[in-house]
């Protein structure tokens, strides 16, 4: 077979109208698309043969920006024909092909790309944004023999499902509201965390950027703690099913999370041991390989699909309007200072040696009493900034533990590969474990007073 890859150029200038079209730079926007368009890929296999780009100046500097270091020299190169926007001559060049070529790699311009796609696919994509690259697989034949229609679509992607960054720009991580209306706040809050999950889904399956899961994650969390909080205080158990599937969403994306921290700090976690870091990074990348596998398994499932359909259908409901309308500023005012009751008990009755998922419980409880009061930030302005160290800290003990349990994880699954590195990492991990608990037990209760 062969395949070939498709890439526009990252996001050009027109600032300077004295230059001409083939002189144009990137802008700013264009320049932060190339490393995660390079990383993107390579995970394709964009760079398995030759890369053919045109003489542009934008199409030039994004080649530069996303070729691997030490990527051969002589598979590099410059075709003042890919400057073009006819499809048609870019058909006529790749006819022109050595047929030793398997894998073509071109970057070029609009709307030639995406007309040559139309061309060779059946169901061709109906854009392709700057940055964006499609990958079609075609007949193992002669180039010149490549036939309309006849390719198959391995892959099109845009910058905002494989990189965070560009997915959000201009977007709101939470709905505007004011805490003085509930009955529309509430609504508003779970149906923006909805379409938030809805539209971080293709990065997430897509998995080449680790902040989609993470956002995804918290998008779950912040529905939870709100549904959560409209059940305690309005009694209405029509909620529970719901609760308990935004709680089992979570849960399917926890391992998976722990290994991107995991493999994010392993550097620093290996300090200059680079067959440590070796041996621990392709353990841990095997792991979250099949945990993303099942992970997008999930949310491709008909069932996922359903449960998300009957949340979106209950929330948006007269019935949950009218329950949510009953709430008044004073109920979510309550439902805070409950949790923070709730906290400070818990707190108190933490000691030296308890286990740690009693700390990983009180930071689940920190996040849901910080989403409630998010629900009124200028009311809950002060408790907001002391809830964010908390966080980082509690946090910050919960990655330990997980990173604890990971080293042991893989010293069961090789005990014969470099022992004495591995329990000594184990040991510092643990004492660091320690100091963070030392530095939660200090802190105390919190303040539920708002400002």
């Amino acid at each position: 077979m062969k395949h070939l890859f498709l890439i526009r150029h990252a996001k050009s200038s027109w600032a300077d109208e004295a230059l001409s079209d083939h002189q144009r730079p990137l802008n700013s926007r264009g320049e932060s698309q190339l490393a995660p368009l390079g990383r993107a890929l390579v995970r394709s296999g964009a760079f398995g043969g030759t890369i053919h780009a045109s003489d542009a100046v934008r199409a030039q500097q994004t080649l530069a920006g996303v070729v691997p270091e030490g990527f051969p020299d002589n598979r590099v190169h410059i075709s003042p024909e890919l400057y073009t926007f006819d499809y048609r001559r870019l058909l006529h060049w790749l006819k022109a092909l050595d047929d030793g070529e398997e894998t073509v790699t071109i970057i070029g311009h609009n709307p030639a790309l995406l007309e040559l796609a139309g061309h060779l696919l059946k169901h061709p994509p109906a854009n392709l944004p700057t940055a964006g690259f499609v990958h079609i697989r075609l007949p193992d034949k002669p180039w010149r023999k490549m036939a309309a229609g006849k390719g198959r679509l391995e892959a099109f992607l845009t910058p905002r499902e494989f990189s965070y960054q560009q997915f959000d720009r201009k977007r709101k991580k939470r709905a505007r509201t004011t805490g003085d209306e509930p009955g529309r706040d509430i609504p508003e809050a779970l149906s923006h965390q909805l379409q938030r999950m809805r539209e971080l889904e293709p990065g997430v399956k897509v998995g080449l950027d680790d902040e989609f899961l993470h956002q995804f994650r918290i998008a779950i969390r912040r529905s939870r703690a709100i549904t959560e909080s409209v059940e305690e205080v309005s009694g209405d158990k029509s909620l529970h099913q719901s609760i308990r599937q935004l709680k089992r969403n979570a849960r399917a994306t926890s391992r998976l999370r722990d290994l991107h921290v995991f493999l994010q700090d392993l550097p620093a976690l290996c300090e200059h041991n680079s067959e440590l870091q070796t041996a621990l990074g392709t353990w841990a990348e095997t792991e979250a390989d099949q945990e993303h596998h099942a992970l997008v398994k999930r949310l491709g499932s008909m069932r996922y699909r359903d449960a998300m359909h009957r949340w979106e259908n209950q929330i948006h409901s007269r019935q949950f309007r009218k329950l949510a309308s009953r709430l008044t500023p004073k109920d979510i005012r309550k439902a805070v200072e409950n949790r923070i009751r709730e906290f400070n008990r818990r707190t108190a009755e933490l000691l030296h040696n308890s286990p740690d998922e009693d700390i990983h419980r009180l930071r689940k409880l920190l996040k849901r009493i910080r989403y409630l009061m998010e629900l009124d930030a200028r009311g809950w302005k002060q408790p907001l900034k002391a809830l964010k160290y908390r966080q980082e800290l509690y946090g910050r003990f919960q990655d330990l533990h997980v990173q604890v349990e990971l080293v042991k994880a893989f010293r069961m699954r090789a005990p014969e590969t470099l022992p004495g590195a591995v329990d000594g990492l184990k040991e510092r991990l643990e004492q660091q474990k320690a100091d963070a608990r030392r530095q939660i037990l200090a802190l105390g209760g919190l303040d539920g007073a708002p400002v």
